[in-house]
């Protein structure tokens, strides 16, 4: 065979990119709920970790996932996928899916209290904000609590459309900040709000932060949209120190 092409075959184009592999003479290994290589038999979820039970080479395996969303477990089996497809020995690949991490400000587990996890995402246009919300869901007991905002010399046009989207599929939305650049704050978050006239308006976006985190009890999620893994705000031409991430530490330190 030549070289591996490894897909997803539970995605929609699955069935013309493996026709296209095949035409080329590419070694197809399929992987997923769909996939012939590494199938994908059952997921239970257990608190915010999933225990997946896996098909491959004749062989039932069970494997422990500890990182919250649906697409991360897409997203790992195409990389068992490629690892095997390129001589790495299968028990090893599949011990390893057991100790990753997920990549920095990706759905980022950033610490609990009370019961409750906060998270970190980039999410930062509608489609991505809806399907961080969606990927968190299934692991909440309780309340999914969603911090975000919108940037300024951006788009204008997606600000209600996030608004209408947090409002819909969160349980409590706290507009805020984020990178309002040349434009004035309030007058951004006021477009968010006009699709979501019950969310809480906190334009300090630390202050936010230590809302959503405050609010938190066993059961719920706090997710913090927007800035992922980056480092700053920007405001006006000046781009201050700020990191989801640590601000959120801080919270929960100042919580506990």
């Amino acid at each position: 065979d030549g070289d591996p092409a490894i897909i997803d075959a539970d995605s929609a184009i699955a069935p013309r990119v493996i026709a296209s592999a095949k035409a080329r003479g590419l070694q197809v290994i399929t992987v997923g709920a769909k996939g012939e290589t590494i199938r994908l038999n059952a997921v239970r979820r257990e608190g915010l970790s999933s225990a997946l039970e896996l098909q491959f080479g004749g062989r039932s395996r069970s494997v422990k996932f500890h990182l919250a969303g649906d697409f991360q477990i897409s997203n790992a089996l195409v990389a068992a996928g490629l690892c095997i497809g390129t001589g790495s020995e299968a028990d090893a690949v599949f011990e390893s899916l057991q100790t990753l991490e997920g990549a920095p400000g990706r759905l980022e587990r950033i610490g609990d209290i009370r019961g409750a996890s906060v998270f970190v995402d980039y999410a930062h246009k509608p489609d991505a904000l809806e399907k961080a919300i969606a990927a968190l869901r299934p692991f909440v007991r309780g309340r999914l609590i969603v911090v975000f905002g919108c940037g300024g010399d951006r788009d204008p046009g997606k600000r209600p459309i996030m608004g209408e989207i947090a409002a819909r599929c969160a349980d409590v939305a706290i507009v805020t900040d984020d990178n309002p650049r040349s434009e004035n704050p309030a007058a951004i978050r006021a477009q968010i709000l006009a699709a979501a006239p019950s969310a809480i308006e906190i334009g300090d976006r630390a202050a936010a932060i230590r809302a959503g985190v405050a609010m938190l009890r066993d059961g719920d999620a706090l997710l913090i949209a927007g800035k992922g893994h980056e480092t700053g705000q920007i405001v006006g031409d000046k781009t201050l120190p700020f990191s989801d991430a640590d601000e959120a530490r801080a919270a929960l330190k100042e919580a506990a």
